[in-house]
């Protein structure tokens, strides 16, 4: 899989890791097969451990991405609803991870999605999206982001050394501005052809064409046998 067009602004470089990760890697049996993890995050399993892999404080999440770069991991932040879980989500998170080591992903609390998108969304609950997220292989581990935190806070916080945004997220002036709070910013493409919202919204327009459909012929006669009364 590969990113349609992927845009990315970089700032200086700045030597954040003094330790390869490669030299670093320690051997974990998964299902009689052997994979490479950093000892950073091997306490993470390789299972979703959604416990473990959730964490639910600024200052803690600040103290993970410090000891990933300490360790000389490259740390990557996304943010987003991710309702309704689907391929494209899946692919763009792929995508992220490729541009380091450890990928976190901000997810919007229910208050915050409800406030941008009205009282019907999100489909699918926080906690249900926050726990599904990490049972993709892509994503080491997620953090809820409510409606009144400060604009950027997990950023800020977090200082990524690359952010993977979406084009129509933020304007070229926003991501200039974002290049303060990170090493670079990555810019891409969506990955699927529609997003929940469109998906949602086909779906309704059927609902409503096959409501039409049966109740059309319904609405006709009442409204036949009301005049029929009426004549009498």
């Amino acid at each position: 899989m590969s990113v349609s067009k992927t845009k990315i602004l970089k700032k200086k470089t700045v030597n954040r890791g003094k330790v390869a990760p490669q030299k670093m890697m320690k051997q974990i049996s998964h299902g009689g097969m052997y994979c490479m993890v950093h000892p950073a995050i091997q306490h993470l399993g390789l299972h979703s451990n959604f416990p473990k892999r959730f964490v639910k404080s600024y200052k803690e999440i600040a103290k993970i991405a410090q000891e990933c770069r300490k360790n000389g991991l490259k740390v990557v932040l996304t943010q987003g609803s991710y309702d309704m879980v689907h391929i494209g989500h899946a692919r763009y998170l792929e995508a992220a991870k490729k541009k380091g080591d450890i990928l976190i992903v901000g997810l919007d609390s229910d208050k915050k999605i409800k406030h941008r998108k009205g009282p019907e969304r999100p489909i699918v609950p926080e906690d249900e999206r926050l726990e599904m997220l990490t049972h993709l292989r892509s994503v080491d581990m997620v953090f809820l982001k409510d409606l009144g935190d400060p604009k950027w806070h997990l950023i800020k916080t977090i200082k990524p050394d690359a952010l993977v945004v979406i084009q129509e997220n933020y304007n070229d002036e926003e991501i200039k501005m974002l290049q303060e709070h990170c090493r670079e910013v990555c810019v891409f493409d969506r990955q699927a052809t529609t997003s929940t919202s469109a998906k949602l919204r086909l779906m309704q327009i059927g609902i409503a064409s096959k409501l039409s459909q049966k109740l059309t012929p319904k609405i006709v006669e009442v409204i036949e046998s009301v005049f029929n009364e009426i004549k009498k």
